[in-house]
């Protein structure tokens, strides 16, 4: 029998192909609307900022609602507006359309990680929440540069209508096997935004933002840099992003066993200058180098970066919970905040940068904020409460 977990991780891996596969399919969006790419990338903004305040407001006020009628309905909706976003002919409404699937997706992440606990006895909860947010890692692996391939294949609207159909296959699948009246305890907004201020806890997310924020302001715009900067073929395009992917999830297992081993606050410092490093070669490589050399110097570069910069995550987690142990669910429901407003932010940042120079200059942009989360790791080393964490091993109580 097929544990209920598995069908949680499904819906996971659905919404997960859906934010990660628009850098691929970004460019041919923008030539059919019209508008440049820069313009283009207001589809992640939206997106970002959407998942980033909406999903905390959602959990508020659904917190008490039956967890498998959230699921079902989230996908239901997440369902519905990708096949919105396939049949639109007009780039407003795209762009309602993803506003519509970042809330949906981000209500349904916090909803199946809660579900995965009450579902898991407590010895087994944090094995529980690894398979739900490995659905997560196999789409950033596998289910990006599949819908990108299938864009080239079908266009980018049959990458959508893709998404609807498998988001449809797991709300039927969460309603056969999640089990009925589980239930949560609703957090109010005003204690979930409270926690913000507990010591240590501030400099932490601005970490994250700023790493990602570093991160994705050339991610978003990988495709043109990839064909623009270094004159790799459109078609090489889903392997970049299976690269990028692969890279991924081989650095969220060694990040967790770095944590483990090394300690969390070494393995984020770590993390953070490795990104900003292979960031500025990126876009040294797309200035110095012919395209005969820049091209493949990228592929390396984009599998090395999907290993260091998905380090983070887990150490960043692994400190976030041993800061405050007991307000653990509510600090990392903030850092999903803060990344995906990193992600907002690095999508604007990278649209104003190619709109007033080239995509090859979008890795020193994202080496300057990346620097930026490595200063604030090191300048807030001497805090009281973060320097009871430092190299604490995870899941380690001070």
């Amino acid at each position: 029998m097929i544990s209920p977990l598995i069908w949680l991780a499904l819906g996971t891996f659905v919404v997960g192909t859906e934010g990660f596969v628009i850098a691929g399919i970004l460019p041919a969006i923008a030539a059919d609307a019209g508008i440049s790419v820069a313009q283009g990338g207001t589809l992640v903004t939206a997106f970002s900022l959407s998942y980033a305040f909406g999903a905390p407001v959602l959990a508020t006020l659904l917190g008490e609602v039956d967890r498998r009628r959230i699921l079902a309905g989230t996908m239901i909706l997440f369902a519905a507006s990708n096949l919105a976003a396939a049949l639109t002919s007009s780039f407003l409404a795209l762009l309602l359309a993803r506003v519509v699937m970042a809330l949906s997706a981000g209500l349904y992440a916090a909803t199946a990680q809660a579900t995965a606990i009450a579902l898991a006895p407590p010895e087994r909860r944090a094995r529980a929440i690894s398979v739900v947010v490995g659905g997560t890692t196999v789409a950033v692996a596998l289910g990006a540069p599949i819908g990108a391939l299938l864009a080239t294949l079908t266009g980018w609207r049959g990458t959508f209508a893709a998404i609807a159909a498998l988001s449809a296959v797991a709300a039927v699948a969460i309603l056969l096997k999640i089990p009925a009246h589980l239930r949560g305890t609703r957090i109010p907004l005003r204690e979930r935004a409270m926690t913000i201020v507990k010591p240590g806890l501030l400099p932490i997310l601005a970490t994250t933002l700023l790493a990602m924020t570093g991160g994705f302001s050339v991610f978003t715009y990988l495709a043109p840099l990839a064909v623009e900067g270094t004159g790799l073929p459109a078609v090489v395009i889903p392997g970049l992003l299976l690269a990028w992917g692969v890279g991924a999830a081989l650095g969220n297992f060694i990040g967790g066993q770095a944590a483990d081993r090394y300690g969390a606050r070494t393995t984020a410092t770590f993390s953070v200058l490795g990104l900003s490093i292979i960031l500025a070669i990126i876009s040294l490589a797309a200035k110095l180098l012919s395209p005969a050399l820049a091209g493949p110097a990228l592929i390396v570069l984009t599998v090395l970066w999907g290993i260091v910069g998905w380090m983070l995550l887990p150490a960043q987690a692994s400190r976030l919970v041993a800061l405050q142990p007991a307000s653990a669910p509510v600090s990392l429901s903030l850092n999903a905040s803060a990344l995906y407003l990193g992600v907002a932010l690095g999508s604007v940042v990278g649209g104003a940068v190619i709109n007033v120079g080239t995509p090859a200059d979008l890795g020193w942009t994202g080496a300057v904020a990346t620097l930026l989360a490595l200063v604030i790791v090191l300048a807030t080393e001497r805090l009281p409460a973060l320097r009871r964490l430092q190299d604490l091993p995870e899941g380690s109580v001070p």
